[in-house]
C-alpha cells in the first residue's frame, strides 16, 4: 500500500485552519447571556424611577391642590370680568400641571400589564364643564375664540378614572390652544353607543397649524412630535399623545386625529365609563354640599403647611371645623380623646404611613374606632391599600372642595350604615 507524504508545512498551514474554524464554532456557539445580576440591577432601577416618580407626583400635586382650591374659592367670589379671566387662567395653569404630573408617571411604567385605572364614582357633567372652562380659559389668554357643546344626553354620574380622563383632556386641549396662532378652538362632548358600558366622545378641534398625513402617522409615538420644525417652534417633549393613546384603549376606546376642514386639527378621544349604581348616584348636586346645620368637627393628618392652610380654607368654607397634626403615629391617641366626625388622612407621611395610623385607629373602641375616614394622596395606587385599612372614602391631589365635600358625605353615610 503506498504512503501518501504530506509536507509539514501543508500539515500546519491544514491545523491552523481546523483550529480557527474551532474557534470560530464556539465563538458563535458561546453568546455572552445576561446574568441574573444584572437583571436584578435593572429591575432595581426601574423601581427606583417609579418610586421617585410617586414621590414627584405626591410633593407636585400637593402645591397643585393648593391652587386649585384658593382658585375655585376665588371664582365664587364677587370678582369683576378681568380679574375672572385671571383666576380663570391660574385655575387651568394648575390643572394642566397635575395632568402632566399623571402623564409623564404613567409614561415612565410603560407596560400596559402596569396600567391600573382608578374605578372611582364621578360626575361625568361636572368633569365636561370643567374641561370647558379650562379650554376657554386658555383660548382667553391667548386672544382666541372658543365654543363648548356638552350634550343634554349625556349622563350624570358614572365610574372610571376621572383624575387620567382629565389629564388626557388638558393634554389635547393645551395642544389645541398651543399650535392656534388665530381663530378658534372648539370642544364638542357627546355620548356614543359602546356594548355594555357608558361610552363618551370629546372632540377637541382648532383652525391651528393643521397635520399633514405622514405627520399623524408619528404623532402617537413615545417622546415623538410631527416634525423637528414644531417640536423648535413650541417646545414640548412629544409625550403626552402616547400616554393620552395608551390611556384610551385601557378604556376601552380610542383617539383618533383628522384634518379639520378649512384647516386646522380634529382630535377625537372615545372612553367607555362604567353605569354608576347605589345611594349615592341618585343623589342630587345639592346633597353633594353639607348644610350649614351639619357642620363637622375634622382631624386632618397632613405634615405639608402649605397643604393645611389650603384643607383649612377649603373646610371653612363648607362650614366644617378641621384640625391639624403632622405625624401618623399621634392620629389614634388625638382620635380617642376628641370627638371627631371625620379623619381626613394623607398617605405619605413622616414615620408611619397613613395606611398603618389607618389601621391603628381602627383598632380603637367604638365609637371612636368607626370615625368616618378619607384617605388622600397624590398616587392613585394607594386607593386600594387605604381602602382595605379601613377608609370610607379616597380622595386624589389636587382636591377639589366639591370632591371634599362629595367624599365627607360618602364616609358619614357608611359610617352610619356601619353602626
Amino acid at each position: 500500500m503506498a504512503l501518501t507524504s504530506r509536507s509539514p508545512r501543508k500539515m500546519r498551514t491544514r491545523t491552523k485552519q481546523t483550529l480557527k474554524k474551532r474557534v470560530a464554532k464556539k465563538r458563535v456557539v458561546k453568546k455572552p447571556v445576561p446574568k441574573p445580576r444584572a437583571k436584578r440591577r435593572s429591575v432595581r432601577a426601574d423601581t427606583m424611577v417609579e418610586a421617585a416618580l410617586a414621590v414627584f407626583a405626591h410633593e407636585v400635586r400637593t402645591p397643585l391642590t393648593g391652587i386649585l382650591a384658593v382658585s375655585d374659592l376665588l371664582a365664587t367670589s364677587d370678582l369683576d370680568e378681568r380679574e375672572r379671566r385671571w383666576v380663570e387662567t391660574i385655575k387651568a395653569g394648575a390643572e394642566h400641571l397635575a395632568g402632566l404630573a399623571t402623564l409623564f408617571v404613567d409614561a415612565a411604567r410603560g407596560s400596559k400589564s402596569r396600567f391600573e385605572l382608578r374605578q372611582d364614582f364621578f360626575d361625568l357633567r361636572a368633569l365636561a364643564r370643567n374641561i370647558g372652562d379650562s379650554l376657554a380659559g386658555r383660548a382667553a389668554a391667548k386672544g382666541l375664540l372658543s365654543r363648548v357643546a356638552i350634550s343634554d344626553r349625556l349622563p350624570v354620574f358614572v365610574v372610571g378614572d376621572p383624575v387620567r380622563l382629565r389629564a388626557a383632556l388638558e393634554n389635547l386641549i393645551d395642544n389645541a390652544v398651543k399650535f392656534t396662532e388665530q381663530g378658534n378652538v372648539t370642544l364638542k362632548v357627546s355620548p356614543v353607543r359602546m356594548a355594555g358600558k357608558v361610552g363618551v366622545s370629546f372632540a377637541v378641534s382648532d383652525s391651528g397649524i393643521g397635520l399633514t398625513l405622514a405627520e399623524i402617522k408619528r404623532l402617537f409615538k413615545p417622546f415623538s412630535q410631527a416634525n423637528v420644525s414644531i417640536a423648535s417652534r413650541f417646545g414640548g417633549a412629544g409625550l403626552g399623545l402616547s400616554s393620552v393613546k395608551q390611556l384610551a384603549r385601557a378604556m376601552g376606546g380610542d383617539i383618533t386625529v383628522a384634518q379639520r376642514r378649512g384647516g386646522g386639527t380634529v382630535f377625537t378621544l372615545t372612553v367607555g365609563l362604567a353605569k354608576a349604581n347605589g345611594p349615592i348616584a341618585i343623589m342630587s348636586r345639592d346633597d353633594a354640599s353639607i348644610a350649614p346645620g351639619q357642620a363637622l368637627r375634622v382631624l386632618s393628618v397632613e405634615d405639608n403647611p402649605f397643604g393645611r392652610v389650603v384643607l383649612n380654607a377649603i373646610l371653612t368654607e363648607l362650614g366644617h371645623q378641621a384640625e391639624f397634626i403632622g405625624r401618623g403615629e399621634a392620629a389614634a391617641e388625638r382620635v380617642a380623646q376628641g370627638t371627631f366626625d371625620a379623619v381626613l388622612m394623607d398617605m405619605v407621611l413622616p414615620g408611619i404611613d397613613g395606611v398603618e395610623a389607618i389601621r391603628q385607629i381602627r383598632a380603637l373602641k367604638a365609637p371612636h374606632g368607626r370615625v368616618a375616614i378619607i384617605g388622600v394622596s397624590g398616587r392613585s395606587e394607594d386607593e386600594a391599600a387605604s381602602r382595605q385599612a379601613g377608609a370610607d372614602a379616597f380622595l386624589i391631589k389636587p382636591v377639589s372642595p366639591r370632591a371634599l365635600a362629595t367624599a365627607l358625605l360618602e364616609a358619614r353615610r357608611r359610617g352610619a350604615a356601619a353602626t
